[in-house]
């Protein structure tokens, strides 16, 4: 359950405590408010534990500095340093850190990991049962692991072909196809959960964590069967904000070894990642035909640029240039 916000005391002293409040007050994602504190943290240790109230524009240049220059990490890593720090300085004590000079990390432009789809229907074949329609999923419909995790059964819209995608990143909700030669497999899942919620409310649990306040507005939601993940976790375990016994989702440790296991038994050597899927998806859909402006909704990308790299890894060998090597009389 580690995506769930932990509870936080309120009028905590600690000056951490006080900074997770203020983001939760200014509707920060819980996702962001890790990553900020994640970098926060390191900002602080990097300059021996001294408290940002301390510390200023030469200690964040310093810090900056050290990611490009020492830890060699890539311009957008500093960049949500940069935006952690800037949240952490200017939003919360209300610290001027303007005109900041620092040595910027190199912008390497890396194209994503594509499986074709040959690859795919090999990885699919080592894959059984739930992982199997997971992966599916991912390359069927572009979400992301967290993304796919987090569905609940009232997500899936077998009367508009859609499944809907809540809390995306960037806290964004969004719609993406249901793949038709996939409702089988979806609809089996959903029998599925439904005669496990049924066994939990038999032995007493059968309540599902909740997001935002919709616990206390609709205190009898967190029972309903539409509530439920459509992935559930194997074991009930601790609500760590009330302390309730709960079936969370599966955690995504679970999916990822399965994926490289599938990956080395098909022998493809490209690295095993769940994200490479969602690149697939974007990457085929362009090979099909289909305009940059669809393909970014279905991504649910805020900016087309972001979409525009999937242009340079399209399947026209070297953007349609004929090698002189294709042309040698042999």
């Amino acid at each position: 359950m580690d995506d769930i916000p932990q509870p936080i005391k309120m009028g905590s002293p600690r000056f951490l405590d006080q900074l997770r409040i203020h983001m939760r007050k200014n509707g920060l994602a819980y996702r962001t408010e890790q990553t900020y504190i994640h970098w926060i943290k390191r900002f602080i240790f990097f300059h021996n534990k001294r408290h940002p109230r301390q510390m200023g524009n030469v200690e964040i240049e310093a810090f900056l500095g050290d990611l490009s220059i020492n830890r060699f990490c890539s311009a957008n890593t500093q960049r949500t340093a940069l935006n952690a720090l800037v949240y952490l300085y200017k939003r919360f004590m209300g610290v001027d850190v303007d005109n900041l000079q620092y040595t910027p990390a190199r912008t390497h432009r890396r194209l994503p990991v594509v499986y074709s789809r040959e690859e795919i229907t090999k990885i699919l074949s080592h894959l059984r049962g739930v992982h199997r329609l997971q992966v599916a999923l991912m390359y069927g419909t572009g979400m992301r692991k967290a993304e796919l995790l987090s569905l609940r059964i009232k997500d899936i819209d077998f009367g508009s072909n859609n499944i809907f995608v809540r809390s995306g990143k960037g806290n964004k909700d969004r719609a993406t196809m249901l793949p038709q030669r996939l409702i089988p497999a979806l609809t089996a899942q959903i029998e599925t959960v439904e005669r496990l919620h049924a066994q939990d409310i038999s032995d007493g649990y059968g309540e599902v964590f909740l997001p935002d306040a919709l616990q206390r507005k609709y205190p009898r939601a967190a029972r309903e069967t539409g509530w439920q993940f459509l992935f559930p976790s194997t074991n009930i375990a601790c609500d760590p904000r009330t302390g309730i016994l709960r079936r969370h989702h599966m955690h995504p440790s679970s999916l990822g070894k399965q994926l490289t296991r599938a990956v080395r038994a098909a022998n493809i050597k490209k690295p095993a990642r769940s994200h490479s899927f969602r690149h697939s998806f974007a990457t085929h859909l362009l090979e099909a035909g289909y305009d940059l402006r669809t393909i970014q909704e279905l991504l649910g990308h805020s900016d087309v640029s972001t979409t525009e790299i999937y242009t340079h890894v399209v399947n026209r060998g070297g953007k349609g240039v004929l090698s002189p090597a294709d042309s040698l009389m042999t």
